[in-house]
């Protein structure tokens, strides 16, 4: 018995696709999480490039390597401010012991 083939709409191409180009993720790691073939999704990518214009050629390996250079900084900054809005420290970061002790002062007579 033969397997039959799947077919996907475009709208569903197309917003892999995006995914791809906009989030920086492996193609591989995409498709696994939507269920696709790497290479089906990889020229569904060449198509929607020609179709839609926009090729990673644009850019010079020296700025394709300073954009994955910010994006992962970014991803880090991401991660340090997240941390203590859930109550967390980066190690090597743990706030100082704020020590607030109430005065009593008293006004004194004067002489």
């Amino acid at each position: 018995m033969t397997a039959s083939r799947r077919r996907f709409i475009q709208e569903f191409k197309d917003e892999l696709c995006c995914e791809v180009i906009s989030t920086s993720k492996p193609i591989k790691d995409v498709a696994t999480a939507y269920g696709v073939g790497p290479e089906t999704l990889r020229n569904w990518l060449v198509k929607y490039r020609e179709a839609n214009g926009g090729t990673e050629e644009d850019l010079t390996v020296s700025e394709r390597a300073r954009l994955k250079e910010l994006e992962r900084e970014v991803q880090e900054l991401r991660s340090v401010t997240a941390l203590p809005a859930a109550g967390l420290h980066p190690v090597g970061s743990e706030p100082e012991a704020v020590v607030i002790r109430r005065v009593n002062v008293r006004p004194r007579a004067w002489i």
